[in-house]
Parts: structure tokens; C-alpha cells; sequence
């Protein structure tokens, strides 16, 4: 292989991880534009380092083991929210990336390119079709209302409180959105209060809750209401 072909596939794999990282780091994403490039230039030179030796080397081996290792690395970017499940378009653009970089390493740089065109049409063009769905699908649910949870207890129970409140919460389909407490108007006593997003059809689960906490000795009040603006 002589150097100007090896150096015009590493450019090609470096402008198109490039251009793949743009879009990520454009939307703030935990894959950066030098993340994505790196990705794209590393696979290129696995493979690359195939096609110069002359032995055993098998480029397609070596793109089987790329494909293996890009997985620990988007393993890195996908974390766990509660619930919900983040990173795992980032770990799909990274495997992808890889991809670009081998198909650019091997040669193919028309089809390297045409790749990218489609990733990028998948991040970007896709995204307002899942927005679309998503809208839609919002609309035939219940609307979700803004709830505010207000508890008074002993101001040395506080932590108790909130600990229950908490694994009560985490328990059921309520989402909370902030928790704080503050010094209530009565000596000795706290204020802790809970936001909560529920819909109508969930205020049975909130009801639930008020059960459960009334009957700690240490609560001397405890109310809910719809926030308003």
C-alpha cells in the first residue's frame, strides 16, 4: 500500500467521524466531536494495519474485533437515570462511527460516505418523526398536573420522613420533581414538602401515600393540592 492511499483513507475516516461527532456535540451529547472522530480514525487504522502486513492478517477479522471492542466503550456512555436509561443513541452513533472508520480503512470511501449521510439522517431526520410519535402519544394520555405534597413532623424525624417518603414514591408511577424542607411555624416542628407529577387517574396513588404517612406517630399534618399557576 503506498502512503498517499493510506493517508487519503485516514483523512476520509477522520472528516467523516468528524462530521458524525458535529451533530452529537452540536446537541450536547456525552459522545463529543473528538470522541466521534477518534473512534472513526482508530477502527480505519485496525484496519489498515491488516491490509499492510502481509501475513494472516485478515481485514475482515480485524473488523470483527473492532466491532467487539467498540462495545466496552459504548458500555462507558450508557447510564442508568432511576427508571430510565440513558446514552444508548450515543453508543449507537460510537458503534457506528467504528463502522464509517472501517468501511474508509478498507477503501470503500463511497460507501464510507453514504454511511455517514445515513447516520446523519437517522440523528437528525428521525428525531422529529420520534418527536412527532411521542407528541401524539402524549395527547391520547392523560394530561399530567403539578402536585405539591406538604408534611409537618418533629424536626428530629425529618430524615425518617423523607427516607419514607422517598422509597414510598419510588414504589409507584409518581414522578417527583423536588423535595425541600423548611422550618415550619410551629416550634420543634419541620415542613417537608414533595412535587409530584400525576396525572388525574393517579391520585389514587397519592391518596395511598397520605395513608401510609398519617400513621407515623411523628406527623402532626399532611395535605396535598394541584398546583396553579
Amino acid at each position: 500500500m503506498i502512503w498517499v492511499d493510506f493517508t487519503i483513507r485516514l483523512l476520509a475516516a477522520l472528516l467523516l467521524g468528524t462530521m458524525i461527532g458535529a451533530e452529537r456535540q452540536w446537541r450536547q451529547r456525552m459522545s463529543s466531536l473528538r470522541t466521534n472522530a477518534l473512534v472513526s480514525v482508530g477502527a480505519a487504522l485496525f484496519v489498515l494495519l491488516s491490509v499492510m502486513v502481509e501475513q494472516e492478517a485478515s481485514p475482515t477479522r480485524i473488523a470483527a474485533s473492532v466491532v467487539s471492542g467498540i462495545g466496552f466503550l459504548g458500555g462507558g456512555v450508557i447510564l442508568r437515570d432511576g427508571l430510565n436509561i440513558r446514552g444508548l443513541n450515543t453508543a449507537a452513533t460510537l458503534w457506528c462511527s467504528a463502522a464509517v472508520g472501517v468501511l474508509a480503512g478498507s477503501g470503500y470511501l463511497i460507501a464510507a460516505s453514504i454511511g455517514t449521510f445515513m447516520i446523519l439522517l437517522a440523528n437528525i431526520g428521525l428525531r422529529f418523526l420520534q418527536r412527532t410519535i411521542a407528541r401524539e402519544h402524549l395527547n391520547r394520555e392523560e394530561l399530567e398536573l403539578p402536585y405539591r405534597l406538604r408534611i409537618i413532623c418533629h424536626e428530629k424525624d425529618e430524615g425518617h420522613i423523607r427516607a419514607t417518603l422517598l422509597n414510598l414514591i419510588s414504589e409507584g408511577p409518581l414522578v417527583m420533581t423536588s423535595l425541600q424542607s423548611e422550618d415550619a411555624e410551629y416550634a420543634g416542628k419541620i415542613e417537608v414538602n414533595a412535587d409530584l407529577l400525576a396525572s388525574q387517574g393517579q391520585r389514587q396513588s397519592i391518596e395511598k401515600i397520605v395513608s401510609q404517612l398519617s400513621l407515623e406517630e411523628t406527623v402532626s399534618l399532611i395535605s396535598w393540592k394541584v398546583l396553579t399557576d
